[in-house]
């Protein structure tokens, strides 16, 4: 399978794809009648199908096999205050959705750069990630939340990390294998110390990710990462 494509909802009953798909097929990769297309819904689900009508603006496919590939046994949740840089927090983004992650939220916090993030340019970025990767799941994309509602989330494994207020608990020693995660990644100028106490009064538990401080995007990669590699352990 060289090339993953993505239409949402894409079923036996709906086999015409969107526009930008169509063109990127036909005219992009100049697919012609016949080929074979390889498609996700985002929904686990990979279908082998035969392109039966090169449209450009909306191609018809056949399908010839499907297979579904169940959610995995563990849930990342990542929430991240946005970069000033609208690239750095879309390069974190890309990069989570590569490595595996099944939440990503923006939240607002009291020294954070940015107080909107533009939620439609990240899908597509996420949506591009899980086709270059191959992965069957569309990551879910939640734009700004305040602080204090992330709060409430619900995860059986609570942690936020932290540049000012150091713990010797790394999050690679604290993370169970199986288990759901959310991790609260602040600001350049981090959080600030009400709302650590408010999160510890949440339940979450402060964490190290290594002895560098690290830019926001890249903790939370450190993050992704830990956690993907803990369900190996």
């Amino acid at each position: 399978m060289n090339n993953l494509f993505y239409q949402s909802n894409f079923s036996a009953t709906n086999l015409q794809l969107n526009p930008e798909e169509s063109y990127h097929i036909i005219k992009v990769l100049r697919y012609k009648s016949g080929d074979d297309i390889h498609l996700t819904d985002g929904q686990g689900n990979l279908f082998h199908c035969q392109l039966v009508d090169n449209n450009p603006k909306s191609c018809l496919l056949k399908i010839l096999t499907q297979e579904n590939k169940p959610k995995p046994d563990y849930f990342i949740h990542i929430a991240l205050s946005p970069t000033k840089s609208s690239d750095r927090t879309e390069w974190f983004v890309e990069k989570a959705v590569e490595i595996g992650i099944q939440k990503i939220s923006f939240i607002q916090t009291s020294n954070g750069e940015r107080d909107r993030v533009n939620i439609e340019r990240i899908n597509k970025v996420a949506v591009a990630a899980m086709k270059q990767s191959h992965q069957l799941w569309l990551p879910e994309m939640e734009g700004m939340i305040p602080f204090h509602e992330i709060l409430k989330s619900n995860a059986q494994q609570k942690f936020i990390a932290s540049a000012i207020k150091k713990s010797e608990k790394h999050l690679s020693l604290e993370a169970k294998k199986n288990s759901s995660y959310l991790v609260l990644i602040g600001p350049e100028g981090d959080f600030t110390p009400d709302e650590l106490e408010k999160s510890i009064d949440a339940g979450f538990s402060i964490v190290s990710l290594g002895n560098s401080i690290l830019r926001t995007e890249t903790a939370g990669i450190v993050a992704c990462h830990i956690l993907n590699l803990a369900q190996q352990i």
